[in-house]
């Protein structure tokens, strides 16, 4: 039987507190940032968001070489929105895998590209929302700015709050872990 999805209400309540106390400890505490790294935890908490992009095919892409790639498929009148939505997503996957999975991704060997890409991606959509006058650019400078700090945060408050369990799959134990801990109401640490 499936394990029950927590709602997504809870679940950022439950992020957006430990966002708060893990930022806050290392001096990141800027409230719009804070909210918006809680929704992209929120949000990547299930593995189908944080594995969404497929190919023309319908493979999972799962290397972020692989989702810039799939944009040369989009069409003129397509690439500019599409773009945006691409780099947000660039941005938001190599903060939470940098941040919540940075050994992983320090095995692989990429954790410099991640930073480099992701700062690059959230830059990006600062300069296209700016561009269309779209409210919301400055928070993704700041992100673009920035990013090697706030996936530091991010690594601290795995740290902290999500040890992983010894001979487990990382990914599969921490959503385990995020699940139990927000049905009973709190983190074990």
């Amino acid at each position: 039987m499936p394990a029950k999805r927590v709602p997504a209400k809870r679940l950022k309540g439950f992020f957006l507190n430990l966002t708060e106390r893990s930022f806050g400890q290392l001096g990141l505490g800027e409230r719009q940032i804070v909210d918006y790294v809680a929704s992209v935890l929120t949000e990547f908490a299930h593995s189908d968001r944080w594995m969404m992009l497929r190919d023309a095919e319908g493979r999972r892409l799962g290397s972020v070489v692989e989702m810039l790639l799939s944009a040369t498929a989009f069409d003129d009148q397509v690439r500019a929105g599409s773009e945006r939505a691409l780099r947000k997503y660039v941005g938001d996957y190599t903060l939470f895998m940098s941040g919540l999975f940075r050994s992983y991704v320090e095995r692989g060997g990429y954790l410099s590209y991640y930073f480099e890409e992701g700062s690059r991606s959230y830059h990006l959509v600062s300069q296209l929302d700016l561009a269309r006058c779209r409210p919301g650019f400055l928070l993704f400078d700041e992100l673009g700015r920035r990013f090697e700090y706030y996936s530091g945060a991010l690594d601290y408050m795995r740290r902290c709050f999500f040890p992983p369990a010894p001979d487990r799959n990382p990914f599969a134990g921490f959503l385990e872990q995020v699940q139990g801990w927000v049905k009973a109401g709190r983190p074990e640490n």
